[in-house]
């Protein structure tokens, strides 16, 4: 078997060459994100930056921790505790004890992200002057880099200061250093310190102080801005490639299945003389198994070559494009290879084994058929697989939870098995589609629409093989950039159906408004003002689960008067400093249940539930007072009229009211426009890398069915010239026809999309979310579009040279 097995490779170089490819670029893909998900499950050790110089560092408490039966539960407090005075007492006893006090500063044509620290803080992260001197007043600062020089004055938030010296950028910030008393008066917490003094002495300082952390070695890193950054980042990137690893998984593992089905398929003759020959069933299934079974050793370990050439520069891809960190790079792991090795030659294998049996059930007089009219397109196993993955797809689409079909995994994941169901029941669907869209050019003058609508209704196995990638480029471009789409225009309307504000007001980047800014802005002639902050709510749920809920603090009355919450029950001016406004996502949501929660600080308290908002797309949040919020910054205002105030004054007088500050005033409408939800870059291009890498594949795949499908059909074409078809007439018959097949996938594929972006249309009802209807028709046409490009050029290029002169006698019969 294995001798025939080679000599068939030989012979048929065309067919096996079209699985060949199809096989490596997919083991390729596999290679590559294998290389990428397990280079992203570690990250660098990153030393101390901010307090590299110091010895012992003192942090206040930024983490929840709450016990439950099953062990206790973390979350990352929406505001650190300070560290206690008592602390700084006992502390100062053993040494110098250095305050840090961060605190958010704007000033006029600067970075966006400046941040204030006192300047004795300098020294521990090895800053030193590169001009000038450092602040001794009030109103003198030092800054880094040289986008301030010695002697500039800067208007901020803070007042006006005037720059006396500069300091070396260190990357990790913009700092801007004040003297320590000055820093004190403008930041009255510190959450962490700098102690002059043996770890072990400061420890025993402060036993029995709960939550405080003492930082020493490559523990200081935790002082630092954003020590997390990195965890999140490759957090982000795991998900972000185990998401393109399975739709890679899907779609190789689609095509390859498909491509080796169809090389089979091709081949009916061929195991009918076999048959003739005396070859029994078992062999011609052992060797079709033995091809697969080169074919896949082959294309596996060019694909694992190829995708270790790749992998590299998808990393560099993604640290470039802001997807991962800079130091984002591709390790020496192993397993990949192995794993999309094996999972090669088992698709390989298993692609084969289906046609295998029914290669075997070929029969002698196969050999003398000379109709290619497929009478049975799909065998009985072909049915019950699609028609079970349909009863699947349609399970998950009405009984998931509304909410889960809303997230990014489920709707990047769950289009596949829909996807993949209708490429099963294609063959059922191929005829009426095809007489549907050849009715008009079928009559027309001229043989060419009659012959494309009969040569694709007959060939049933040949033009669902090729409308198999169209299928899948139209239907994932439609779902998940209709997904995507759809989501951000319900949560945009939304959030305009919230607003009853004329004005809101918004600080700069990074910061929050100062008091003398709140009241020059609650003192402007005919404004009523609501300012709200950001902050964070905590609950266990089921005894188990520590959930944090992202909450808004404002002052009820003013809330209830520039906002329309999508209340479920209750009242907004319920609200008081015993009381939170949940959202029906809440085990407890019911109007005067009494709910335990733990403050965005860690306070722990009991409050009574005095509304319950709709679910919603999950940005209707959590509201409860300033009083419960305590320290949050405001970071937003929002702005009503009050009875016959003149909308132009008041703009004015907001406008001058937060000059100082650098914030910034909209109209309601502009407001809502600048917070349209968009997709972050991120997630973007995260959707654009999983959606490229697919529709990259299927487009070659694309060609490469073509290729095998036309290259089968030259004696048929050249049977045309023999009947007087000119070559101008095949060329255009066989475009037709890759045109058509291309237009029956992407109708399909248009079902799928439709049919998925059905089930979040249905989910945001469900939610009481506004439901807006959009689908993608340029993503959906520009990947039906090129599919038409690919599949009409691969089929004329195949065609081409078969019709040169002294080509066009049909080649004898074998």
């Amino acid at each position: 078997m294995l001798s025939i097995a080679v000599y068939t490779l030989r012979a048929r170089r065309v067919t096996f060459v079209g699985s060949f490819v199809a096989l490596a670029l997919g083991v390729a893909l596999l290679t590559v994100m294998g290389l990428a998900l397990a280079s992203s499950l570690d990250a660098p050790r990153r030393a101390p930056e901010r307090f590299a110089a110091a010895r012992v560092v003192v942090k206040g408490a930024d983490t929840l921790r709450v016990a439950t039966p099953i062990g206790t539960r973390t979350q990352r407090l929406a505001r650190p505790r300070a560290v206690p005075a008592a602390a700084v007492a006992r502390l100062q006893r053993l040494g110098e004890v250095t305050l840090d006090r961060t605190f958010a500063v704007h000033a006029e044509n600067g970075p966006g992200d400046l941040v204030g620290h006192p300047w004795p803080v300098a020294a521990f992260a090895s800053y030193e002057l590169t001009s000038g001197r450092a602040p001794r007043t009030a109103r003198e600062v030092v800054v880094t880099g040289t986008w301030a020089k010695p002697g500039r004055t800067l208007r901020t938030d803070h007042g006006g200061v005037t720059v006396v010296g500069t300091v070396a950028d260190l990357g990790f910030e913009h700092p801007v250093f004040y003297t320590e008393a000055q820093a004190a008066r403008l930041a009255s917490r510190s959450t962490q310190l700098v102690v002059a003094a043996r770890p072990a002495a400061v420890r025993n300082a402060v036993r029995g102080i709960p939550g405080l952390q003492v930082l020493t070695g490559d523990g200081r890193r935790l002082a630092d801005p954003d020590p997390d950054r990195d965890r999140v980042a490759l957090t982000a990137l795991n998900a972000l490639f185990g998401t393109a690893g399975g739709v890679t998984a899907f779609v190789s593992v689609f095509v390859v299945a498909s491509t080796f089905a169809f090389a089979v398929a091709q081949r009916r003759r061929e195991f009918g003389l076999l048959r003739t020959a005396g070859a029994t069933p078992g062999q011609l299934r052992r060797t079709v198994l033995a091809e697969a079974l080169l074919v896949g050793a082959l294309a596996s370990a060019a694909g694992c070559v190829l995708g270790g050439y790749g992998a590299p520069r998808l990393a560099r891809w993604t640290a470039d494009g802001g997807l991962a960190p800079g130091w984002f790079r591709i390790g020496g792991h192993t397993w990949p290879y192995g794993a999309a090795f094996a999972t090669g030659l088992l698709v390989a294998l298993l692609g084969a084994a289906a046609a295998s049996w029914r290669a075997g059930r070929t029969g002698p007089t196969e050999a003398l058929r000379e109709a290619d009219v497929d009478d049975r397109p799909m065998t009985r196993g072909r049915r019950l697989c699609g028609a079970g993955l349909l009863l699947t797809a349609a399970v998950l689409l009405l009984l998931d939870p509304p909410g889960d079909l809303l997230h990014r995994k489920t709707y990047v994941s769950r289009p596949m098995v829909l996807i993949t169901a209708v490429a099963l029941l294609s063959p059922l669907l191929v005829r009426p589609l095809v007489r549907l869209l050849a009715r008009a050019p079928a009559r027309l003058p001229g043989a060419t629409g009659l012959l494309v609508r009969e040569s694709a209704t007959a060939g049933v196995r040949r033009t669902a093989a090729v409308a198999a990638p169209a299928l899948v480029t139209v239907a994932l471009a439609g779902s998940l950039l209709g997904a995507t789409a759809n989501l951000n225009a319900a949560r945009a309307a939304e959030t305009r159906d919230r607003t009853t504000a004329a004005f809101v007001v918004t600080p700069p980047d990074g910061a929050g408004f100062d008091e003398a800014t709140l009241r020059a802005v609650r003192a402007v002639p005919g404004a009523q003002a609501s300012a709200t902050s950001a902050s964070a709510v905590y609950v266990l749920e089921d005894g188990v689960a520590l959930i944090r809920s992202e909450a808004r603090a404002a002052v009820p009355a003013a809330l209830a008067a520039t906002a329309r919450l999508p209340l479920a029950s209750g009242r907004v001016t319920a609200l008081d400093d015993d009381s939170i406004i949940v959202n029906e996502e809440w085990e407890r949501h019911t109007v005067g249940q009494r709910v335990r929660v733990w403050l965005g600080d860690g306070t722990r308290k009991t409050l009574r539930i005095a509304a319950v908002l709709r679910t919603g797309t999950g940005d209707n949040g959590v509201y409860v007072t300033p009083a419960n919020a305590s320290g949050a910054a405001v970071d937003r205002i929002d702005v009503a009229l009050r009875d016959g105030a003149d909308a132009g004054a008041v703009a004015a007088g907001l406008r001058e009211a937060v000059r100082a500050g650098g914030g910034r005033v909209r109209t309601a409408d502009q407001w809502v426009a600048a917070a349209y939800p968009r997709t972050d870059r991120t997630t973007r291009l995260g959707v654009l890398l999983v959606l490229g890498i697919a529709l990259l594949y299927t487009g070659i795949s694309l060609v490469n069915t073509m290729t095998m499908a036309t290259a089968d059909r030259v004696r048929e074409l050249a049977a045309l010239r023999l009947a007087g078809a000119t070559r101008g007439q095949v060329l255009r018959l066989v475009g037709a026809e890759a045109l058509t097949v291309v237009a029956v996938g992407a109708l399909l594929g248009l079902l799928v999309a439709v049919v998925e972006l059905a089930g979040m249309w249905r989910a945001l009802h469900l939610l009481s979310a506004p439901v807006v209807i959009r689908l993608p028709w340029s993503a959906i046409g520009t990947a039906a579009g090129a599919c038409a490009l690919l599949a009409a050029t691969a089929a004329v290029a195949t065609v081409w040279p078969a019709l040169h002169p002294g080509k066009d006698q049909a080649p004898p019969v074998r």
